[in-house]
């Protein structure tokens, strides 16, 4: 999918929040009319108007985000001074501010409950992550919530700022296309092309981390389904690498890690620490419908993070690789494990 130009973006697509907003005020009475009379006609616990509260927050988030990003982009002269530490530092905030409404309102709508358990942790810190060292965060990707569930909680670590690589479609959305581009992040298409250096692009990114710096990663390229599953083992296998196929096709939850971008990542900063996160509760729901089917339950998320000091990352190409594989499987088991339990 080719997306167009950041200049049509910023005339079609940054201005879609404010008249959307401008529609939502003129009809809201009429929305909520019409969620209540749903949510009582069909079963479940107020479905209707959970969805709508959730499109409300969001609405009001990519609203915030917009004119606050435009009062930002004037207080630099007009973007002169973005790359300034104080107009950085501002943009973290509103990042942060962001995910942490976001998370807080689908919480309650939903009655979600996130717990940390699972594989354990290297440090009796509440998350494991008290390391001075930079991070570089590798996750399974299982729905849209995940993202913003994980960089949630990758901000909440001491003040991590995340470097992020992300889908390039995102950048339809006006909130991740202002603020993603305006702070040290990559959009990378989920089928390259020939030709395209998406791996120095990500090594790139990488380098020059602080111990503020959380590198953001998703390693298997795109969400779970079986579809993708079949085509990764099939790529692999006709890549000739039969073995990595054999294992791929023992991994029921996961898929197989793509392993260029992580491993140009370990190498562009060998001081960082690796952080696996396994998480499995919402890994059903892609869509709005998907959604709207899990509005009658009650949702708990378990998240199960493994830190790896960087002194304990093999230096050969060949073992890392190996090493990774190890590491999904070991998720995919976990998730087994979580699924047996509820």
């Amino acid at each position: 999918m080719k997306l167009p130009p950041r200049w049509v973006r910023r005339i079609v697509f940054w201005p879609l929040p404010l008249l959307i907003f401008f529609l939502y005020v003129t009809t809201v009475p009429l929305l909520l009319i019409a969620a209540l009379i749903l949510s009582y006609r069909l079963p479940g616990k107020w479905r209707a108007l959970r969805l709508l509260g959730l499109a409300t927050c969001y609405l009001f988030v990519e609203v915030v985000v917009t004119v606050a990003a435009l009062g930002l982009w004037l207080a630099s002269g007009f973007g002169w001074k973005l790359s300034l530490e104080a107009f950085v530092s501002a943009h973290y905030r509103l990042l942060r501010w962001a995910l942490r409404l976001l998370v807080y309102t689908g919480s309650r709508l939903f009655s979600l409950n996130i717990e940390q358990d699972g594989m354990a942790l290297p440090t009796d810190s509440r998350d494991g992550t008290s390391s001075d060292a930079p991070l570089i965060v590798l996750s399974r990707h299982a729905g849209p919530a995940d993202s913003f569930l994980l960089l949630h909680e990758v901000m909440s670590w001491e003040g991590r700022r995340p470097r992020i690589v992300a889908k390039a479609a995102l950048q339809l959305d006006p909130v991740f296309d202002i603020l993603l581009n305006r702070l040290p992040n990559r959009f990378i298409m989920q089928n390259p092309a020939p030709g395209s250096d998406t791996t120095s692009s990500i090594a790139e990114l990488a380098s020059g981390m602080t111990n503020q710096g959380a590198f953001v990663i998703f390693p298997e390229g795109g969400n779970f389904t079986e579809g993708r599953r079949t085509r990764a083992i099939e790529r692999l296998r006709s890549d000739g690498h039969e073995e990595a196929a054999r294992r791929a096709e023992s991994m029921t939850h996961v898929l197989a890690p793509r392993p260029a971008g992580t491993l140009a990542a370990i190498d562009a900063c060998p001081a960082a620490d690796v952080v696996f996160v396994a998480h499995t509760g919402l890994d059903q729901i892609f869509t709005v419908s998907d959604l709207w089917a899990s509005l009658p339950e009650d949702k708990t998320l378990h998240l199960a993070w493994r830190v790896v000091p960087a002194s304990e990352i093999p230096t050969d190409s060949a073992e890392r690789m190996d090493w990774l594989f190890r590491a999904w499987e070991r998720i995919d088991r976990w998730i087994d494990e979580q699924r047996e339990r509820e």
